[in-house]
């Protein structure tokens, strides 16, 4: 189960305000680039400043939800505007994986997180959406399997980051919240490589009858 499966009622809550930005001339590629840049600069403030005001850290649960808003809106515009192009794909992935990176990264320089597993999460992240990325390349669609996706990471982190910005404790024991991210999410690969390759075989099956 993941927070992804949500993603089809969230996209017809936005689908009047998708209408609304294709009229004013908004591209795709134009939300897309505007949220990785976003990202990057949100995750630079809190990686020179978190540290030293915490209360910043409570501008990330509102960015992932309005991340997660403006992911949906690129791609509606792209399948339903006719604004598909090779760029976007590109785009798309490298924005979600820089982004990624970037919002992860300051909380390597909360206690007790360890630095080292903070890396691992984001590294695994990354490999995470290589692996949905790559379904296409053997026949099998883009894959989005839980139980640890983008949409669930970000859940995750935004809820962590209200708790650290409205000054919540963190007890010693919260160190291995992040092995325990890193632990799901390589299950999320696994799930992701595994069901993509079920996919293409049973899509291989289906072209040779």
């Amino acid at each position: 189960m993941s927070i992804y499966a949500l993603k089809p009622a969230f996209q017809n809550l936005l689908r009047p305000l998708v209408r609304r930005l294709f009229g004013l001339g908004v591209t795709a590629n134009q939300v897309t680039t505007a949220a990785a840049l976003v990202s990057v600069a949100l995750g630079a403030l809190l990686w020179w400043q978190g540290a030293g005001d915490r209360r910043l850290f409570l501008l990330l649960p509102l960015w992932m939800f309005l991340r997660m808003a403006l992911n949906a809106i690129d791609g509606m515009l792209a399948r339903e505007f006719g604004q598909k192009s090779r760029l976007g794909a590109m785009l798309n992935e490298l924005g979600d994986v820089v982004s990624d990176a970037a919002l992860y990264a300051p909380f390597a320089l909360v206690a007790p997180f360890p630095p080292a597993w903070v890396g691992l999460v984001i590294v695994l992240a990354t490999i995470s959406e290589f692996a949905g990325a790559l379904g296409p390349t053997i026949g099998a669609q883009r894959r989005y399997d839980g139980p640890m996706g983008k949409s669930d990471r970000a859940a995750v982190f935004g809820a962590l980051a209200l708790w650290i910005g409205a000054g919540g404790a963190l007890p010693a024991a919260g160190e291995w919240l992040f092995p325990l991210l890193a632990a799901a999410i390589a299950w999320t690969i696994v799930r992701r490589v595994r069901n993509a390759l079920d996919s293409s075989l049973q899509q291989g099956r289906i072209h040779d009858e």
